[in-house]
């Protein structure tokens, strides 16, 4: 069953216990990406107070999470799409790096986004921002890849 109303996860990896993106973890942070237009990825996320690194505001670690798992599908998502085949390759993260450039509120959604900016073969750099109140509170670049049998992350998804 596929709609349009399943994230990438679900769609894609429903098994999958990833704590930050594995529709699978009952305790995770269950992030949910959608695909809109051209290359871009979103996801929105409700923070709770249990991810607060102290009242109001959001852990760094918690952001980091959030940033390095959607920009990883959105990886995952594009080089399924440039390589024309019907189901994602498992992806993981091999370098990424996050600006902390506020703080972000916990008192509402935060908005996920990310975005190809290079590509070839099996690997894919990614840009993704943390949006919350309408400000950027965060922002990440890395560099994520396909893994090939024998990997111990191959069969997650």
């Amino acid at each position: 069953m596929h709609n349009e109303s399943q994230s990438l996860q679900e769609k894609y990896a429903p098994t999958n216990a990833c704590w930050g993106c594995g529709p699978a973890n009952a305790v995770g942070l269950r992030i949910r990406s959608f695909p809109r237009g051209g290359d871009e990825v979103v996801a929105q996320w409700k923070p709770e107070p249990k991810y607060e690194a102290f009242p109001g505001v959001l852990n760094g670690g918690i952001i980091g999470t959030l940033l390095d798992c959607h920009c990883n599908w959105t990886a995952s998502y594009h080089l399924m799409k440039q390589a024309g085949e019907d189901h994602p390759p498992c992806t993981v993260t091999a370098d990424y790096a996050i600006k902390l450039l506020r703080p972000t509120p916990t008192n509402d959604s935060v908005h996920l986004s990310a975005r190809v900016v290079e590509a070839s073969g099996t690997r894919a750099t990614i840009e993704g921002t943390l949006t919350a109140g309408g400000k950027i509170c965060a922002t990440c670049r890395g560099t994520f890849v396909a893994v090939t049998e024998g990997h111990p992350a191959y069969h997650r998804w």
